[in-house]
């Protein structure tokens, strides 16, 4: 008994890959190009040359991106999405109009599991994905002044429809929303009503926000 065991292991590991193994197609690679909607945070006011600056964003702008999925089984797929919206950081003047300091790429790194409907050779097949990841602001120079670029934690949700024309290409329409977190101010004072001696400072979480509407092409094999 003790040699079957290293043997029925094994045809267990098998057969749990068997249906991942009977896809013609595994992995799927695809481009999309976007345009994205941004928006920032209320800041604490800044003097910047006589013009008094309470919000901070990038504007809003063309996008693309790409990505890589490996089907899990026939619907399900773990992937990797790196997307770019190219656009100027935007600094609005109290009382008055905006000013963009400079050019500021929004780069976005997400890991992605994605569920798609319908059966593996549907020539229409709606999806939906949420992700986690990163979104690094990566701002040019400000009046000579180098600016470093800040990477924040983020996450990102969307879904859309799969048109195929053949076996192996398609292309894709949807929209993507990626709620990025930015800092936390405090937001107050919160004591619990079966323990007044038990406060605690609550915070107050700010997000920039992208969403994004596009479409793109599919390759898969």
């Amino acid at each position: 008994m003790r040699r079957m065991l290293p043997i029925l292991i094994s045809l267990c590991l098998l057969l749990s890959f068997l249906p991942v193994m009977a896809q013609e197609n595994r992995f799927e690679v695809n481009g999309t190009v976007a345009y994205s909607f941004s928006n920032g945070i209320d800041i604490s006011p800044q003097d910047l040359d006589g013009n008094v600056i309470d919000r901070i964003s990038p504007t809003s702008a063309f996008s693309f991106d790409v990505g890589l999925d490996f089907f899990l089984s026939e619907n399900w797929a773990l992937g990797f999405n790196w997307g770019q919206q190219r656009g100027k950081l935007r600094g609005r003047v109290r009382n008055d109009a905006d000013i963009d300091f400079t050019d500021m790429n929004v780069n976005n790194y997400h890991g992605i599991f994605t569920y798609n409907f319908g059966e593996e050779d549907s020539g229409i097949r709606p999806y939906m994905f949420g992700g986690l990841g990163a979104t690094q602001y990566s701002p040019g120079d400000i009046a000579g002044n180098s600016v470093s670029s800040r990477t924040r934690f983020s996450t990102t949700w969307g879904g859309g429809v799969k048109f195929f024309v053949s076996d192996h290409v398609g292309f894709k329409g949807g929209v993507r929303w990626t709620p990025t977190y930015i800092t936390s101010t405090p937001g107050g004072m919160w004591c619990s009503p079966y323990w007044p001696w038990y406060c605690w400072v609550v915070s107050n979480d700010h997000f920039s926000h992208q969403f994004e509407m596009g479409g793109g092409i599919i390759a898969r094999f």
